[in-house]
């Protein structure tokens, strides 16, 4: 469902919360994740309610997710990269350096 078209088979491995997660080269990373079962991008910074991407293009930013320590990424944008890491965006984003986790 997820397969991009034209995409590489060449598979990469990048890191969602500290687990190892195999990817496509060329694909993003909200497909990557969706293929891998992931149940949730990010929650909400006021009530807590978790998202998942939405429109696939931009538009919602409901695909919010931390890469390589910057908060608000849109995870439907960003395309995948050997050895990425990820984290879930809990309540507003984290910037490293910002506060203590």
């Amino acid at each position: 469902m997820f397969t991009p078209i034209g995409s590489s088979e060449a598979t990469i491995t990048i890191f969602f919360d500290g687990q190892p997660v195999s990817a496509r080269q060329g694909e993003t990373v909200a497909a990557c994740l969706l293929r891998a079962g992931v149940r949730y991008f990010r929650t909400t910074p006021v009530t807590g309610s978790k998202r998942l991407p939405y429109c696939m293009i931009g538009h919602c930013f409901e695909c919010l997710v931390e890469i390589e320590g910057m908060g608000s990424r849109q995870a439907c944008l960003s395309l995948v990269q050997e050895g990425m890491t990820l984290r879930h965006q809990i309540g507003p984003a984290f910037i490293d350096g910002d506060c203590d986790r």
